[in-house]
């Protein structure tokens, strides 16, 4: 299916950090987003006409946080607006498609999320099958233990390998991050993302509105999201046929040689996992931010990968990217993206 080009525009995001003071709404680190898009499109607040959150009531620990978070934006004039309770990823998703329909040319998605405010394991396992894991409550990092534990045994990666993505993120060696201490055998402290505190905010428009704003523009070649079973027992852990899926649709027949990728793993082992999926030659250069092993904000990890990999486009250092987003336990749902300075849209599901 043939799609009408749409652009990505601008990113921005607050600082990933592991415990803010204040507020659970995001507001304080929302605003800060908002207002540097504004000043590097040369838009106002009201030239956006179709606003897309992403966040979590139950991890904000207060009923309509996003609805709270709407301070930030101003509901007067009325806004044009919606909400996904998952990563901001998905918000974008749906700003994309409110654009594709011809209802409007720019669009905002934004996504926030406070891991500080509560005991995030505990709450994240309230994700898992109601019946037969949820009850043993697993803490997030015991679960991708497992996953870890299974690659290793079937072969398929190595603790070095995992070393070696742990240490192109903190730029240590791979024998000093071998030589530290198991949190989760077989993960070490470089194999887990720190849960962190931030807000993120894309601009997205139809092709004229995007060459009217920037030099640039990232255009959307592919997207589509798939899911896999939350029934651990029935898949095989090391792979992510959610991602292929997802990766085959959205790069269609188009050269997989992109110059950059970035990939939302919140463990090392999870990003050669996702690799492998999308079946990225050893050219493309993996996560130039850091990934989400930087820091796993929940809520805007995903949309920031969206958001760093376009940047790359409009900054002028790439002229073609990938990125991926998940949500959920274990790689369970799974959104790819390509972007390229080209206007060759293709679509996707």
């Amino acid at each position: 299916m043939t799609l009408p080009p749409i652009a990505i525009i601008g990113f921005a995001h607050s600082p990933n950090v592991e415990g803010t003071h204040g507020t659970t709404n995001g507001v304080e680190m929302l605003i800060p987003c908002f207002d540097k898009l504004y000043a590097e499109l040369g838009i106002n607040r009201t030239d956006i006409e179709f606003w897309c959150s992403g966040s979590s009531d139950y991890l904000a620990g207060r009923a309509f946080s996003f609805i709270s978070a709407i301070d930030s934006i101003g509901a007067m004039p009325p806004i044009n607006e919606s909400h996904v309770e998952m990563d901001g990823a998905w918000a974008l998703y749906e700003a994309w498609v409110k654009i594709a329909t011809g209802e409007v040319d720019l669009a905002l998605a934004y996504g926030f999320g406070k891991a500080s405010a509560g005991n995030t394991d505990q709450t994240l396992a309230l994700q898992t099958d109601p019946y037969t894991v949820a009850p043993l409550h697993p803490d997030a990092r015991s679960l991708a233990a497992l996953q870890a534990r299974a690659g290793i045994d079937a072969g398929t990666w190595t603790e070095a390998d995992m070393a070696a993505v742990g240490a192109r993120t903190s730029g240590g060696s791979v024998d000093d991050l071998l030589a530290g201490d198991y949190i989760a055998n077989p993960l070490r402290r470089h194999d887990i993302a720190p849960y962190t505190d931030a807000a993120a905010a894309v601009v997205i428009a139809s092709e004229r509105k995007a060459r009217e704003l920037v030099a640039n523009p990232a255009f959307v070649t592919g997207w589509d999201h798939r899911i896999d079973t939350p029934n651990f027992g029935s898949r095989d852990l090391t792979v992510s046929p959610s991602t292929k899926l997802a990766g085959d649709t959205a790069f269609g027949d188009a050269n997989r040689a992109v110059d950059v990728a970035e990939i939302h793993a919140p463990y090392s082992h999870q990003e050669i996992i996702v690799r492998n999926a999308l079946g990225l030659p050893d050219s493309v250069r993996i996560n130039p931010s850091g990934g989400a092993l930087a820091g796993n904000s929940l809520f805007s990890a995903g949309l920031q990968r969206i958001g760093y990999a376009a940047h790359e486009i409009l900054s002028g250092n790439a002229g073609t990217a990938v990125a991926h987003a998940t949500s959920g336990p274990l790689l369970q749902q799974n959104m790819v993206v390509t972007l390229s300075a080209q206007n060759n849209s293709g679509g996707g599901n």
